[in-house]
């Protein structure tokens, strides 16, 4: 760009020394044309003629040098120049918006770690994080960028995700809880055993991710390569017609005036804005979209996002956190405590969800030596001797085959009824947490346009319908296995509309059948999931389900711009064609009218990447 800058400096001094000097030396102001146009086109001019070489013949670079070199031929040195300065004007102001957007990315994405501290017995080696190997014991110290993915075993710091989610809150961890790399480590030092070796990392994904993007192309971006294709040679056609019919067929018409039409024509027809413009929005939506921890893998998605008319959800891990937790205890004869305590035990040797919850509840450590006798019924529940006593614990079923009376009143959640020594001692509500976000997002879905918020759940339909209640959803399908899920899918392709879209949101993980059947598959919570930035398309790194209403803005914004561009673009080519044609337009004016409309376009484009007020 320095150069480019320095060749227009040069470039444009000599120009301007011809355009004032008055001598009488007929050949010194041509020589003085030559040598401006050869310091600010000469490569140009080389890029066509090796293009040509290669068989590349009709592009930017080759309308350029026929419309340039043409005017020379003709005797408008000045036009020649300017055209060609000019050019190198836009041209120069598309490379510094190109490289501004990238480099907007590339600070969003400073996250590529450039070394590990491995512990070798006393002492720390500082080495390439591709080096390092899974069970490797790694030191972070604070300032510095966790290099590879693994789980904390010594000291506690805050952590900065924001390169990851977009969000500027810290985290805590501490020794147990898992760390990814490319986030960065605020205050304290920490020791990590790594889980994962730096190619299948979090940021080696993510880096993937975002520098692979742009290899998928969205429709406009695809309409804009064929349409220059074809575009390009029938201008050039167009302008021999123009150069060569009209001295032939009408009277007084002379070739120096067509042939000067012509070449106003080839300038014009330059498709610099179109090529350019478009995908600098869609360049540019994907960065804005990272800055909101929202990772797209391509332009084609982000196209798609923005004609979405139907959103489904995952219910748990996708609107609910995932997590369940004992809500309420209702005890029959005996105490709360003392219901919870025998549960926790006789479900202490199950590691499902619900056994788990019971046993995080109780918070204390289980005496294995107080539980014998165990016995797990598939399908209803644990019978097991705690302390002499006969608890059973498992849901209606299991009080059913045991002939126990139990309350059959209408509860929402998971119920574990629970029975000592054959006696109905009470029951046990756990249920999964809405996400403080999840009204929220699909009260802004909503805003956005979207025709149908919808729900596919393998849970219960009392617990289903009490969530998509809570949350304003317009449709709810509960008691789903996996296959049952695409059916409903099917069914839902169905109510929209022939240019419309589906996306479907999930963990990423047990959802890769529904994911890959929608039109956009948008997986959450990628901090913890490999497979989510394996199966979606468009990844959210929070665990966030606003941040998808944020997602189909940054899309629909940038699908604007970039049909605002080619419409601008085309349209002004057009009428400028005309006016050439018509002698109307002077070679000035055309080339002022295609820089103008470059430099319109691309400030248009970099309208995509503010998204703070999304």
């Amino acid at each position: 760009m320095k150069k480019r800058l320095w060749r227009i400096i040069i470039g444009a001094i000599f120009f301007i020394v011809a355009l004032i000097i008055n001598i009488d030396i007929n050949w010194i102001r041509p020589v003085l044309f030559l040598v401006s146009y050869t310091i600010v086109g000469g490569d140009v001019v080389l890029r066509a003629l090796r293009n040509i070489i290669r068989g590349k013949v009709f592009d930017e670079n080759f309308l350029m040098s026929i419309a340039t070199i043409g005017a020379f031929f003709v005797g408008d040195f000045p036009e020649g120049v300017a055209v060609m300065l000019f050019y190198q004007v836009g041209e120069l102001f598309q490379s510094y918006a190109v490289n501004k957007s990238r480099k907007s990315i590339a600070s969003l994405m400073d996250i590529r770690p450039d070394y590990a501290n491995v512990k070798k017995g006393d002492e720390l080696l500082k080495v390439d994080p591709d080096e390092v190997q899974i069970g490797d014991i790694i030191v972070i110290k604070a300032g510095e960028k966790v290099p590879l993915d693994g789980k904390v075993i010594e000291g506690s710091s805050m952590i900065d995700t924001s390169a990851l989610t977009g969000e500027s809150v810290p985290r805590e961890v501490e020794a147990g809880n898992d760390i990814l790399s490319g986030c960065i480590n605020i205050n304290g030092v920490i020791t990590v055993e790594v889980t994962k070796e730096y190619g299948e990392s979090t940021v080696s994904k993510i880096l993937d991710l975002v520098e692979n993007a742009s290899s998928k192309k969205s429709n406009s971006e695809q309409f804009i390569t064929r349409f220059a294709r074809y575009y390009t040679p029938i201008v050039v056609i167009i302008a021999v017609i123009i150069a060569i019919i009209p001295p032939l067929l009408f009277e007084g018409a002379t070739f120096s005036d067509w042939i000067y039409r012509a070449l106003s024509f080839l300038v014009v027809s330059c498709p610099c804005a179109l090529v350019i413009s478009i995908p600098l929005s869609f360049f540019g939506g994907i960065g804005g979209a990272s800055r909101k921890g929202i990772l797209v893998k391509g332009s084609n998605y982000l196209e798609a996002l923005a004609k979405t008319e139907i959103v489904v959800f995952d219910k748990t891990g996708t609107l609910t956190k995932g997590v369940f937790n004992v809500q309420e205890i209702y005890p029959i004869e005996i105490s709360k405590e003392e219901l919870l305590e025998l549960t926790a035990y006789v479900e202490s040797y199950s590691n499902h969800p619900i056994s788990l919850s019971l046993k995080r509840a109780f918070g204390k450590d289980i005496d294995n030596g107080r539980i014998s006798d165990v016995e797990e019924i598939s399908g209803h529940g644990v019978i097991a001797l705690v302390d002499g006593k006969k608890v059973m614990a498992g849901n209606i079923k299991l009080m059913k085959k045991m002939n126990i009376p139990y309350f059959d009143g209408e509860l929402i959640g998971t119920v574990v009824h629970v029975a000592v020594d054959n006696q109905y001692a009470g029951y046990i509500i756990i249920a999964d947490e809405v996400k403080a976000d999840s009204a929220k997002a699909i009260k802004d879905l909503k805003a956005a346009n979207i025709k149908q918020t919808v729900m596919l759940t393998g849970d219960a339909k009392n617990v289903a319908s009490k969530v998509a209640a809570s949350l304003g959803l317009d449709k709810v399908y509960a008691e789903l296995l996996p296959g049952d899920k695409v059916d409903k899918l099917e069914e839902l392709f169905s109510q929209k509309s022939a240019k419309g879209k589906l996306a479907f949101v999930g963990d990423g993980i047990n959802d890769a059948p529904v994911l890959a059947r929608a039109d956009i598959g948008i997986a959450m919570g990628g901090l913890g999931s490999d497979a989510a930035i394996e199966a979606a398309d468009i990844v959210i790194m929070t665990d966030e389900p606003s941040k998808i209403a944020t997602a189909i803005k940054i899309s629909q914004k940038t699908l604007k711009i970039a049909q605002q561009n080619m419409v601008f673009a085309i349209g002004v080519k057009i009428l400028f064609l005309i006016l050439s044609v018509f002698g109307i337009t002077t070679m000035w004016e055309a080339v002022f009218a295609d820089v103008g409309v470059t430099i319109i376009a691309v400030l248009n484009a970099f309208r995509v990447l503010k998204v703070k007020n999304l």
